[in-house]
């Protein structure tokens, strides 16, 4: 019986583990159902038309999702980011956005925006979109929202939604995602490592 080359048995094996790394590698790394793919965020906002794309290239975005008439998170969560903001040195701070998209669309006007990005700081913008803008760019991040009606309150409804923080590049990338906190460390940190790397 003849024998098949040697190389050709070896050749068979190298291609199949190849294949099958290649398989592994898009496996690990491709985006998971559900787990945010981020990308472009261009909408009327409380400077003019804002893209991410306006960033520099050594500048990121802390991008947040709320609404003004928010009793709690949203507000402590700009607070969160002020206060990030003024552990950076000055350098640091000057590459940083501050991004907040809101998910009430319906009651959050620009002039609405404004008056309450007003309170954190000049460099705060909040951005407004319709309800189908919203409704992509929060799908790409894996943001989850829903109205509570609540009829013995003055605000008609509040609205339920994810809390979480993206560090993002001007290409939509999330860098980071950094969980909702009372504090600021958790977000200092992942300022420093990405604005330090």
């Amino acid at each position: 019986m003849a024998r098949k080359p040697l190389w050709l048995g070896t050749g068979l094996v190298a291609a199949l583990l190849v294949v099958s790394g290649i398989g592994l590698y898009q496996y690990a790394f491709a985006p998971k159902e559900g787990e945010p793919v981020g990308g472009p965020v261009e909408l009327p906002s409380t400077q003019g038309d804002f893209s991410l794309t306006q960033l520099d290239e050594d500048q990121v975005a802390i991008l947040s999702f709320g609404y003004t008439y928010c009793p709690d998170i949203c507000p402590m969560t700009q607070s969160i980011k002020r206060q990030a903001l003024a552990q950076l040195s000055e350098e640091q701070r000057e590459r940083v956005v501050p991004v907040m998209v809101t998910v009430d669309p319906e009651r959050d006007t620009i002039a609405r925006m404004q008056e309450y990005m007003g309170f954190f700081g000049e460099e705060f913008i909040g951005a407004v979109g319709s309800q189908e803008q919203l409704e992509d760019v929060a799908s790409r991040y894996g943001v989850i929202w829903r109205k509570v009606e609540a009829p013995d309150s003055a605000m008609d409804y509040t609205i339920d939604h994810s809390a979480s923080l993206f560090l993002v590049n001007r290409e939509g990338d999330i860098l980071q995602r950094v969980l909702y906190s009372p504090t600021p460390h958790g977000l200092v940190s992942a300022l420093e490592s990405e604005l330090d790397g």
